[in-house]
């Protein structure tokens, strides 16, 4: 009989509470226990867990990794799944092995060059992978000079962070002046170009962003399985073209994604998203951690997170492909539990093993999880199939 497990997720999105539902919901039918951490006591993944403790605020990274050792030898973390610090956490891998914990999480040299999106650039664009035209600025004169240039090619540009998760800072250069126009309606990516011009050469210090065409949808999301054998054991591709998603199998999608995750030593999971630029699918975004819609995977048959935790116990889950695609859908909002008290409850440690799991309550997650979004940050599910 196989013992059960103990997982770990640090600071991470609400919408991995459906990444907890997958494991408790595993085809091995294995018991899973999960410890969640987070700086939030009102996150629905600490309301989710078996045990949950908040994370220590200020910490350094290296002091991090010290929290996190702790936090692994005091709970019996057999697979840590780390989102916050993940780059100096994955450089003490040996550490995290010697206390008996697996990390769920990319090679150090992998994270070092998908922390910079302009590092990532120049290195998928070395191995063959399209990547759309981009400039490095820092201030505004360089953020007009490539504005014009964007604009002489016909093309509306964008700018956004060089180093960011998600849609954090992206925003939309319009030339168009503010006006009640743009205080109707609810809030949108678009901003002035006088305006962000003018508190760039206000700011104190320089930015650091990437300038580029606003890439056309589709955006395809692949999310990618790898082994620490670099190769891919599952790629399936997330469609999204205005409010309706799907799935594809496409290898122009494929691919290029299976290029990156096996040529960079992507282990486990990750995400690698596509735009159009001129009709050729380009690289918008590579993640080094499971995406906040991995979950959208059960609509095809697959428990990606399951997987993903065999793979990092040893245990090889082999080629995975999905039994079925499954139909367009879109997505829509829902409520989850949070903690009734404003510090999660604690478990009492016990001497022996905290397992069995205590199962998901049955009326927050359905036996098929049913596509939702967590109401505590917006963050996208999936919904009911349209």
């Amino acid at each position: 009989m196989l013992s059960g497990v103990r997982v770990w997720l640090n600071r991470t999105y609400a919408e991995n509470v459906f990444f907890l539902d997958q494991l408790r919901r595993n085809p091995s039918d294995r018991a899973v226990e999960i410890h969640a951490t987070h700086g939030d006591p009102d996150s629905p993944v600490l309301a989710a867990a078996d045990t949950a403790d908040l994370e220590p605020e200020g910490l350094s990274p290296a002091a991090y990794v010290e929290y996190a050792l702790d936090q692994c030898v005091r709970r019996g973390i057999d697979v840590f799944v780390p989102r916050l610090h993940q780059a100096a956490i994955v450089a003490h891998r040996a550490d995290f092995e010697a206390v008996g914990t697996a990390l769920l999480a990319p090679t150090p040299q992998a994270v070092a060059v998908f922390e910079d999106k302009a590092t990532a650039y120049e290195a998928v664009r070395s191995v063959g992978v399209p990547v759309p035209p981009w400039w490095r600025v820092r201030t505004a004169d360089e953020l007009v000079a490539a504005v014009e240039e964007l604009e002489a090619a016909g093309h509306k540009a964008c700018f956004k962070p060089a180093a960011g998760a998600g849609g954090v800072g992206f925003r939309v250069i319009t030339r168009a002046p503010f006006s009640l126009l743009h205080l109707s309606g609810f809030p949108g990516p678009y901003v002035q170009l006088d305006l962000v011009v003018e508190a760039l050469r206000q700011a104190d210090h320089p930015v650091d962003w990437l300038v580029m065409p606003r890439l056309a949808e589709p955006e395809v999301s692949v999310d990618c399985l790898t082994g620490p054998d670099n190769r891919i054991r599952l790629a399936v591709g997330r469609t999204k073209n205005g409010r309706r998603r799907g799935f594809t199998l496409h290898e122009r999608w494929l691919e290029p994604a299976r290029l990156i995750a096996e040529g960079f030593g992507l282990h486990y999971l990750s995400n690698i998203q596509f735009r159009m630029y001129e009709d050729e699918p380009v690289l918008l975004d590579v993640n080094t951690r499971p995406a906040g819609g991995l979950h959208q995977l059960s609509l095809c048959g697959v428990n990606a997170p399951w997987a993903a935790v065999q793979l990092a116990l040893g245990e090889d889950p082999g080629v995975m492909e999905p039994p079925f695609l499954g139909q367009d859908y879109a997505v829509v909002s829902g409520p989850r539990p949070v903690r009734p008290v404003t510090l999660p409850s604690q478990r009492i440690e016990e001497t022996g093993v905290l397992l069995p799991a205590v199962p998901a309550p049955a009326d927050s997650a359905p036996a098929v999880p049913a596509p939702v979004e967590s109401a505590s940050t917006g963050a996208a599910a999936p919904a009911l199939p349209l």
